[in-house]
């Protein structure tokens, strides 16, 4: 996995891409933000065509470009929570216009 701050972007919109990009990652921190923290299982619920590989996947992705806080509790069975942080957070305004946009157009 290439850590976003690894390589140089000279574009705005291609480093945006690289961090939100793809077909779940946008749609996690959406669920996220208006949900509230979630259990990976709870959020397998809301996304019920993304594998369990690819959901994984996104959360590592998204937790490495510090856009979702994993909380692992020691305890057993193991618990573990994701919840969108204060730099996630900022992507929330695009999402919203994004949002808007689909309820505006899903149906023409």
């Amino acid at each position: 996995m290439e850590n976003i701050e690894e390589v140089k972007y000279k574009c705005p919109i291609e480093y945006t891409q690289k961090v939100v990009g793809g077909k779940w990652k946008s749609i996690i921190l959406w669920h996220l933000y208006t949900e509230g923290t979630k259990r990976y299982g709870e959020l397998k619920r809301y996304l019920t065509k993304i594998s369990h590989k690819m959901l994984s996947q996104q959360l590592k992705e998204l937790e490495a470009d510090k856009l979702v806080y994993r909380k692992e509790y020691q305890q057993i069975p193991p618990k573990v929570e994701y919840s969108i942080t204060d730099r996630g957070k900022t992507l929330i305004p695009i999402l919203k216009l994004m949002h808007n946009w689909g309820e505006d157009n899903m149906d023409s």
